[in-house]
């Protein structure tokens, strides 16, 4: 059996706190509707208090997170955190694990690398990761959808759910988005904390899927894509901002600047395969 490291439990630990500190700093408010759907809190075996989650075989998870802005992942990391401090296994590309500062990091973390080839192996891994009890995060678009509506995703989620025999929670962010993103960062030159100041963020979990083995996966995938959809249409009705008409931040079809879909797949082909999608799966 090949040689796996043990993710850092204090480590992690560090990386969330990081997390809260500056989401206190800022004090953006997260606002959390569907928590019931989460699994319920498992304390590690024999501990007293709220301690890391117990990776117990046979109760992993799936969790896929919208790609509207770059920080989206980390509003869904902090919830699983609250709820029952799970730690959050990313599916991350080779090129972050390679980085001088980052790739320690990404190893110490335990997080999944999918190499510049096929991927296959990383895709193993995770399933690994998955019969082992560990919750595997996937953000299906793969890419950032500069539309703000849930482009077509990845089968990835459904086919790595399906295997392990484990469900997929659907997590659909609104609002970290206007944080940082690829239009945020174009249109302001960079972070802007002045819109970070009490920032409102909307976390919607839908309620989990059930793969079978058996099912057809592109099916299983358009019904991803529409749970996704419908998290992020309701954390957009109850958002408690109200947007000016054509807001960049807002959807074309909801009166708002951004891309229109068929404006965001031009844009995304003209950006070669890396950005339409990449390799068909």
């Amino acid at each position: 059996m090949a040689w796996r490291p043990k993710p850092n439990d204090r480590f992690y630990r560090v990386i969330v706190r990081t997390g809260l500190a500056l989401r206190w700093l800022f004090r953006i408010r997260i606002i959390v509707t569907g928590r019931e759907h989460l699994p319920a809190p498992e304390s590690a075996a024999g501990s007293t208090g709220r301690t890391s989650r117990r990776v117990t075989p046979g109760r992993g998870a799936v969790v896929a997170i919208t790609h509207f802005g770059y920080l989206d992942f980390a509003f869904a990391e902090l919830l699983l955190w609250w709820t029952s401090e799970a730690q959050l296994r990313f599916l991350i590309t080779q090129g972050a694990a390679d980085h001088w500062f980052a790739g320690p990091a990404i190893s110490a973390a335990g997080h999944v690398v999918v190499g510049y080839d096929t991927g296959s192996h990383a895709y193993d891994a995770a399933v690994r990761k998955l019969r082992d009890g560990e919750y595997v995060a996937v953000l299906p678009e793969a890419g950032v959808s500069r539309s703000f509506k849930v482009r077509g995703c990845k089968t990835g989620a459904v086919r790595m759910a399906a295997e392990a025999g484990v469900p997929i929670i659907p997590v659909s962010v609104w609002g970290s988005h206007r944080l940082m993103t690829r239009q945020q960062l174009t249109r302001r030159g960079g972070f802007s904390p002045r819109l970070a100041w009490r920032a409102p963020v909307r976390v919607h979990v839908g309620e989990p899927l059930t793969v079978a083995p058996s099912d057809d996966v592109r099916a299983a995938t358009a019904r991803l894509r529409g749970v996704l959809q419908a998290g992020i249409d309701a954390g957009i009705a109850d958002f408690p901002l109200t947007a000016a008409p054509g807001a960049w931040w807002m959807p074309a079809d909801r009166g708002g600047g951004a891309p229109s879909e068929h404006e965001r797949r031009r844009l995304d082909e003209a950006e070669g395969p890396r950005r339409a999608g990449g390799r068909r799966r």
